[in-house]
């Protein structure tokens, strides 16, 4: 299963020829429906729509359609309709000039000074008359479907650059966490003895007398204890664990965005760890090119589905 961004745009346009005439052999309005899609990343489904008033009945169905396909992302749908003569001016029909004069005496009985209707007036409205007896749905549908079609198909390919950026990250901290690994036995064993130098020199028997035994074995205890919290390898096991369940979701694809964000807090929290326990410039160098990957990392997640 492929990788989804929540990123992605759609357009698509359908004409449909309709008769503006009633009996009478008159010009054909050729009205353009067009359909855009835009989605970007968000925590959960959010649709909204901007439709025209002859397209507001299909929004149920518009939604219905968009949720079976789409988990999350903020979606905006836009519909529009625009009518066009393909013969030049559309002549009105004897029916709509008869109520276009029955409104106008109509409105002069009430408003003697209204200004009367001009002929561009006319053909204006009779250019927008036709196309609202239409039922666009089932045509709606249809558009809906196709510019799905493609809005998946363009957040598929998004998704895949973001899964090549991920494993790419994914390799550069496996190469980071190979580093670290074999610092640590050495690094312990520096800070041992590096603690049981500093007791001696608190007792004040640098001159070569023996250390009590009692007091020895307190300064190998606490030298013990050191050594255990500023040992980091736990913290790289789990940055490994992490990594792992990072590619096979990876690998697995399909609705991961959530996960994948939870895993990149985790990997942050064992590298920031890493950089509170280090007691080495070289560990803190890594520390912190780990956290420069992660927080790269956790920016494309977020536009992952």
């Amino acid at each position: 299963m492929s990788v989804y961004s929540m990123t992605g745009y759609a357009s698509v346009q359908h004409s449909n020829a309709i008769d503006a005439t009633d009996s009478e052999p008159k010009p054909i309005l050729n009205t353009r429906l067009g359909l855009e899609i835009r989605s970007v990343n968000s925590r959960f489904l959010d649709l909204s729509f901007r439709l025209p008033d002859e397209l507001r009945a299909c929004e149920p169905a518009l939604r219905e359609r968009l949720t079976t396909r789409l988990k999350r992302g903020k979606v905006e749908v836009r519909a529009a309709l625009e009518s066009n003569n393909a013969g030049g001016v559309a002549e009105p029909s004897v029916r709509l000039l008869q109520r276009l004069n029955s409104i106008q005496d109509n409105v002069k009985a009430w408003l003697p000074s209204a200004t009367a209707l001009s002929v561009a007036d006319v053909i204006r409205l009779s250019g927008s008359d036709a196309p609202s007896t239409k039922d666009w749905q089932a045509d709606l549908i249809a558009l809906t479907d196709t510019a799905l079609e493609a809005l998946m198909a363009a957040r598929e390919r998004e998704g895949a650059r973001l899964a090549i950026m991920l494993q790419d990250r994914i390799t550069q901290l496996r190469a980071l966490a190979a580093l670290a690994q074999p610092l640590i036995p050495k690094l312990v064993a520096q800070q041992r003895q590096r603690f049981m130098d500093r007791w001696q020199e608190a007792m004040g028997l640098t001159d070569g007398s023996h250390v009590p035994e009692a007091a020895q074995d307190r300064a190998l205890t606490e030298a013990t204890a050191f050594a255990i919290r500023i040992d980091v390898a736990e913290e790289l096991t789990r940055l490994d664990s992490h990594l792992d369940e990072l590619q096979r979701l990876i690998s697995k694809g399909g609705e991961i965005g959530k996960r994948l964000d939870f895993l990149i807090q985790e990997l942050h929290r064992e590298a920031n760890t890493m950089g509170s326990k280090s007691a080495a410039l070289e560990l803190t160098h890594i520390s912190v090119d780990m956290k420069v990957l992660i927080e790269q990392m956790r920016e494309q997640v977020q536009n992952i589905e």
